[in-house]
């Protein structure tokens, strides 16, 4: 059972985690935004003879959405750009969480017309892991 901190929400992805990073990068892209950072946890808990679960955070977005966001209310800065995270539960099962939108809007109290410059993440990557 995954426990969910207020305002993660997960995924369930159907292909390896290899495959999932793949199709959220060619999503991010083909969205026209920046992939900013591959974080690859595992391979940085490898290097210093550590083992860990698969865990991968992609962060991406776009300056020309962002910047307005952040104007709007700096400390949104602390949660931009977008965040995935891309892992493997202990089934097996890949898994992709980031925080909500919505909840990123209220946290930050967002104008209604600029959340909608970051109210595309679930749907990027729904698509995404729909192939």
């Amino acid at each position: 059972m995954i426990v969910h901190p207020e305002g993660i929400k997960t995924l369930a992805s159907s292909v390896s985690v290899a495959e999932t990073i793949a199709r959220i990068e060619k999503a991010v892209a083909g969205h026209g935004l920046t992939l900013f950072a591959h974080i690859d946890h595992t391979g940085a808990a490898a290097s210093v003879g550590l083992k860990m679960q698969a865990a991968h955070v992609l962060l991406f977005g776009s300056p020309r959405a962002g910047t307005p966001l952040m104007v709007a209310s700096p400390l949104l800065a602390l949660d931009l750009p977008l965040k995935a995270l891309v892992w493997q539960d202990d089934t097996g099962q890949v898994q992709v969480s980031y925080t909500d939108a919505a909840y990123l809007a209220a946290r930050y109290s967002i104008p209604d017309d600029l959340a909608k410059n970051i109210a595309g993440l679930e749907p990027l990557l729904i698509g995404a892991l729909q192939g």
